[in-house]
């Protein structure tokens, strides 16, 4: 027996090895911990050469070796928080505002330490904060929060929005004025084809915010003002981004007058295109060396209890900026849930921990691209 010994602690071993290296290859790209959720690049090694950190290649400073800035840009779809004032009963935001104890923070407690991260974040703000009456009395859906709601993009780090879309007068001139009063009061920079914005990151990087709506016949006149501002934009920035809110909704695919100007757009000069409305991911184009992104379906939705597809992603892009020039530095996107359950909406965008379903989200991005002449073949998840 006591030569058996051995062979039996050897197997015993053998066996804790191998369940090791299965639970490792179940570990999902993004952890999202119990019950303050974050989320942190991990980094596979390599066994020939030892692992290196996302520091080792861009240095805490954001400089690279000749000079160059990096810049880290996060682009969300649509934020919709409030409710309809012409009804009675709470809205669904503010009965799970109530389960959540009146935190506002609740909202983006599952990303804030991702958004954290960047240099600034833009979403697409699609409701306004005032208490002007509804001036958009026959629409089905108006949106409303009280001005004090601002707090949630205050706490997920959400330093920028595109106030240029088709709820942006639910509540009339007023509406708008008051929330663009709101905006400015807690330094969110927000941009409407009227008023374009500059955002200047910690670094000194100067982003250009141009925003618009093309509805109602509008294609016609953008292909020709959208060169002329972004002309304009360009003696001011480092980088212009333009936000669009185009297309139909509950299309996974942009139909051929938004890639029209969305293409239109780099060629007028653009850094970067990304689009909003139609509530459902679409797939993103590299043409001449800069992206766009043609929807980025929902962010934080209050529009409905359980939407039909719940499904979206953060997309992140870098760029070295030198002498005012920016260059594309790569991207990543970050599949997720707009809400952290999968039976009903609460309103708390969560990234995908499970594989099937981050795959879900690629896949479709794959498939709908077929249809783009230059869609991106590959949606990395990290920076490569």
């Amino acid at each position: 027996m006591k030569r058996r010994l051995p062979l039996l602690l050897l197997l015993m071993v053998l066996c804790l090895t191998v369940t090791s290296v299965v639970a490792d290859e179940e570990v999902s790209l993004f952890q999202v911990p119990t019950p303050a959720p974050a989320i942190t690049e991990q980094t596979v090694e390599s066994p020939s050469e030892p692992a290196q950190t996302q520091d080792a290649i861009i240095p805490a400073a954001n400089i690279l070796p000749d000079g160059s800035v990096v810049v880290t840009i996060s682009a969300v779809g649509d934020l919709t928080f409030g409710g309809d004032v012409r009804k009675s009963a709470a809205s669904i935001f503010d009965r799970e505002l109530k389960k959540q104890g009146n935190d506002l923070s609740f909202v983006t407690r599952n990303v804030k330490e991702l958004l954290s991260q960047d240099d600034m974040t833009i979403a697409n703000f699609e409701t306004t904060l005032t208490t002007a009456p509804v001036y958009k009395k026959s629409n089905q859906f108006v949106f409303s929060a009280p001005p004090e709601y601002v707090e949630i993009l205050e706490h997920g780090s959400i330093e920028a929005v595109s106030f240029e879309n088709n709820h942006a007068m639910d509540h009339g001139e007023t509406g708008i004025s008051d929330t663009q009063e709101v905006l400015t009061s807690a330094g969110i920079t927000w941009s409407t084809e009227k008023q374009p914005a500059v955002f200047e990151t910690a670094s000194g990087i100067k982003i250009g915010l141009l925003s618009y709506q093309t509805f109602n016949g509008q294609y016609p006149r953008l292909q020709t003002q959208v060169p002329n501002d972004i002309a304009n934009m360009r003696n001011q920035a480092d980088i212009v981004l333009v936000s669009y809110h185009w297309g139909d909704e509950l299309d996974y695919a942009p139909n051929a007058r938004q890639q029209q100007l969305g293409r239109l757009t780099i060629d007028a000069g653009a850094d970067l295109v990304v689009g909003h409305h139609s509530h459902r991911i679409n797939p993103i184009e590299l043409y001449n060396g800069k992206y766009i992104v043609y929807s980025l379906a929902n962010f934080s939705f209050a529009g409905n209890n359980k939407p039909d597809d719940m499904s979206s992603f953060i997309f992140q892009t870098r760029f070295s900026v030198k002498d005012g020039s920016a260059q594309p530095y790569g991207f990543r996107i970050i599949p997720m849930r707009i809400s952290s359950k999968t039976d009903y909406n609460d309103f708390i965008p969560t990234p995908f921990t499970d594989q099937r379903l981050i795959d879900n989200v690629i896949n479709v991005l794959q498939s709908n691209g077929k249809k783009l002449e230059y869609a991106v073949a590959f949606y990395p998840m990290d920076w490569e």
